[in-house]
């Protein structure tokens, strides 16, 4: 069954594209038409590179590993935030900081950092500093929950990258690039599509756009972390079959010993316990 319909993605205004003079060549291949000075996107091509990214971005899921979402223009903050929250994945809205992923380490320290300020209003460490030093300190707490908020959970790099707009992202393109992590991203008829794994074409500046191409995504991750809770469940239960098969085998091992012993003595005519009563 399809992810999304020709008619749903014309509903939301996915097939336009940016003025004709400010397009990207490599994107003619994407390209349907030129319309009143703007490029027409090939819906058909849409569908196509839709369904292939979340059909991949569902087995990366599958495999218990993490998608980043990368969304800092203001008309797509909102709709990525949330939908990233739904599925429970890293999200990046606000700014992209160099070294993000090439240098994860630090990020990671920062991160940490975070979660010590937490730790000192909970002993009440925080309690007995001064005003001015609380103010300092819940000023931090603040800068580092807007930039680092999203990926507070996020332990290892991400298996991959979905992205809104890529001319945007071009940093975190280019630092995925170098750890040859994949890339999912929606490109606008100004982008450069050569560097990015799994190309979506569609209009990266209408909400509506965003909203639909981002939902379809999640709806593959949620199929994916379905599909990963129920192998693991089923294979809590072979394990748990396993277990007790294992656990009832000494007694019938022991039964079918006995049974051999009284035939091997009976064909060597060893009296048994009967024939000795009689």
């Amino acid at each position: 069954m399809a992810r999304t319909t020709y008619q749903d993605l014309l509903d939301a205004g996915v097939h336009f594209g940016h003025l004709t003079r400010k397009w990207d060549p490599k994107m003619s291949q994407y390209i349907f038409m030129e319309r009143n000075g703007i490029h027409i996107i090939d819906l058909n091509k849409t569908l196509s590179k839709v369904e292939e990214a979340a059909a991949a971005i569902k087995q990366i899921v599958k495999s218990g590993r993490k998608v980043l979402f990368v969304a800092t223009k203001k008309q797509a903050k909102d709709i990525v935030a949330e939908h990233a929250k739904s599925v429970n994945m890293p999200y990046i809205t606000e700014r992209w900081l160099g070294g993000m992923l090439t240098n994860f380490a630090t990020v990671r320290k920062s991160i940490k950092k975070m979660s010590n300020i937490d730790k000192l209003t909970k002993d009440g460490t925080y309690a007995i500093l001064s005003k001015k030093e609380r103010l300092m300190i819940q000023r931090e707490r603040i800068k580092l929950e807007t930039l680092l908020g999203g990926i507070a959970d996020l332990n290892r790099l991400p298996a991959a990258l979905f992205l809104i707009d890529v001319k945007k992202e071009h940093i975190a393109v280019s630092e995925a690039l170098k750890l040859n992590i994949p890339t999912f991203a929606m490109v606008d008829t100004n982008s450069d599509p050569s560097n990015i794994d799994f190309p979506i074409p569609a209009n990266d500046d209408a909400t509506k756009s965003i909203s639909l191409i981002t939902g379809i995504i999640i709806k593959a991750i949620e199929e994916g972390l379905d599909e990963r809770k129920r192998e693991k469940e089923d294979e809590t239960e072979k394990e748990a079959a396993a277990a007790k098969a294992k656990a009832d085998a000494p007694e019938s091992t022991s039964g079918a010993r006995g049974a051999k012993r009284v035939a091997e003595e009976a064909e060597a005519g060893t009296p048994t316990a009967e024939s000795t009563e009689e």
